[in-house]
């Protein structure tokens, strides 16, 4: 199983959009029940899951809203850096915060 750090990220994204509520509940359940090996893998259980630089990206709620994380397949540790909405997201800010360059 995948162990999650820090659920925190997604309460208080759910305190701010409750609309996210259900889809963010479901891809916590999923995320922790499954134990993934590599990009690959989680691939085929997250099929809109994009992974850029040192992070993956996910849609959540139909793209309104992307998680980003920092998973370490190798401990099976998942690390939410930040969940936004689309628009946040758009502005490319977390790029340079989480230091992903093209």
């Amino acid at each position: 199983m995948m162990r999650i750090i820090t659920k925190a990220h997604i309460k208080h994204t759910c305190e701010k959009y409750p609309d996210a509520r259900t889809a963010l509940k479901s891809w916590y359940k999923i995320m922790s029940g499954m134990q993934f090996s590599n990009f690959a893998e989680l691939k085929q259980v997250f099929k809109t899951a994009d992974s850029i630089g040192r992070v993956v990206v996910f849609n959540i709620k139909g793209n309104h809203y992307r998680l980003i994380a920092a998973i370490h397949y190798n401990i099976k540790i998942v690390y939410i850096l930040e969940v936004m909405t689309h628009v946040e997201y758009d502005k490319n800010k977390w790029k340079d915060k989480y230091r992903i360059y093209h």
